[in-house]
């Protein structure tokens, strides 16, 4: 629940005397924040000191995608190393406030109201339906958010962008690979296997539409997170005879999906989201079946690319974290930090590093380009950051478990979608 919907509602010389107490608390949570102007003559605001930017990550340490939480917690903290080394930005060092949800909502809620008033910005916020109950307070408090989710949900407030595509880009992606590569068409039953909620919901309505289009027909089959046999879904959708199968879910569902689909003789092509696989999943039973069988779409390049800041990037995770997995978390919230630490310095050229001025720096930036994939646009809101799309395969002898197929491409009918959905 909201803790926000738990706030009395004051009017007159009460809201005044309860604005002040909170924001003496606020003061006193923060010490020696400053939110007028440092002794550089930057403006700064919460989050941010003389000496320090502070930066906050909620993330999933505990649940179902720990192993994700992980690298991306370290590949952000290496990147704070590395800027640190080079003198911080903006004169400042930069920390990161981790805080563990577990992919609980609730959890989430709680250490978002723990640690709002002490950061500038939000680089690492795991899970569709944690941010989806955090949109309001994150805009109300102008704090710049960068999910690790990528439901089309989240679009449209100022202070939360999706980076790269989102989730019905993708599948629509999924469908056109599957129809330029494995011959499916016209009169054809694809599967669809998804999470409830924002993230199968959304990706859903790119198969559908994608689908549609090519005069095909999607079966859907719902999962909850918790569900990690999936043997009475690819049941079902034998019996509906399909040609393909489509998976937005985590890796332990994609890795059930495929290994029954696999053993029953249902072996056709799957393509899974890229939260729906690991690294870890090539050293299952499901490995060889993985191998033979699924595609992933990805708004972000496999981290075995030969994108030479990728090559750069994984040497220095490797050396840091030796025998820490690198997958597509390292490289995305690696990318998610770099992003961050451009908009933080445009907003120090402009001579503030207040919440807002650091929201407008970011929708300031209109090619975006790390070297770690595709560039980005974040100037609308509305729409994501980019519409290209690569496609990759797993690899037991890869970097990460993954190598690529396809470079990065904006599927057929994409700005068609986008048109008809209002995006």
């Amino acid at each position: 629940m909201n803790v926000k919907h738990h706030r009395n509602r004051l009017t007159g010389i009460a809201t005044a005397a309860a604005v002040a107490l909170l924001m003496a608390g606020c003061s006193s949570k923060a010490g020696d924040q400053s939110t007028g102007d440092g002794a550089d003559g930057v403006k700064t605001g919460p989050g941010v000191t003389d000496s320090t930017l502070r930066l906050g990550a909620l993330t999933d340490l505990t649940g179902p995608y720990a192993t994700l939480g992980k690298s991306i917690v370290q590949a952000q903290k290496m990147w704070a190393d590395e800027t640190n080394a080079k003198d911080g930005i903006c004169g400042r060092k930069v920390e990161i406030v981790v805080k563990d949800h577990g992919y609980d909502v609730q959890k989430a809620v709680a250490a978002y109201a723990d640690i709002a008033a002490d950061v500038v910005a939000l680089p690492q916020v795991i899970g569709s339906p944690v941010v989806a109950a955090l949109l309001d307070d994150i805009e109300r408090d102008q704090l710049l958010t960068f999910p690790q989710a990528w439901a089309a949900s989240l679009l449209g407030k100022d202070s939360v962008q999706v980076l790269g595509t989102t989730y019905d880009v993708d599948m629509i992606a999924a469908v056109d690979f599957l129809t330029r590569t494995k011959g499916l068409g016209k009169g054809d039953t694809i599967g669809h296997v998804y999470f409830e909620g924002d993230y199968g919901t959304n990706a859903l309505e790119g198969s559908r539409w994608a689908a549609g289009r090519a005069g095909m027909k999607v079966v859907d089959q719902k999962i909850k997170a918790t569900d990690t046999d999936l043997s009475a879904q690819v049941s079902a959708l034998r019996k509906a005879g399909v040609k393909a199968v489509l998976i937005s879910a985590g890796p332990a569902q994609t890795a059930s999906l495929t290994g029954v689909a696999a053993s029953r003789g249902l072996r056709v092509p799957i393509v899974s989201s890229a939260p729906g696989f690991a690294p870890q999943l090539m050293k299952t039973p499901a490995a060889a079946a993985l191998e033979g069988m699924l595609h992933v779409v990805s708004a972000a390049p496999a981290v075995s690319s030969d994108l030479p800041a990728v090559r750069s990037m994984v040497a220095d995770y490797q050396k840091k974290y030796p025998g820490s997995p690198v997958d597509s978390g390292v490289l995305s919230g690696y990318n998610a930090a770099q992003l961050l630490g451009a908009d933080l310095k445009k907003a120090c050229e402009g001579g503030s590093l207040a919440r807002e001025d650091v929201v407008k720096a970011h929708r300031s930036q209109k090619n975006a380009d790390t070297g770690l994939g595709s560039p980005q646009d974040f100037s609308d809101v509305a729409r994501p950051a980019s519409l290209a799309t690569y496609v990759l395969r797993p690899d037991p002898k890869a970097v990460g478990g993954l190598v690529g197929v396809e470079d990065a491409h904006s599927a057929p009918g994409v700005e068609e979608y986008l048109t008809s959905s209002g995006s």
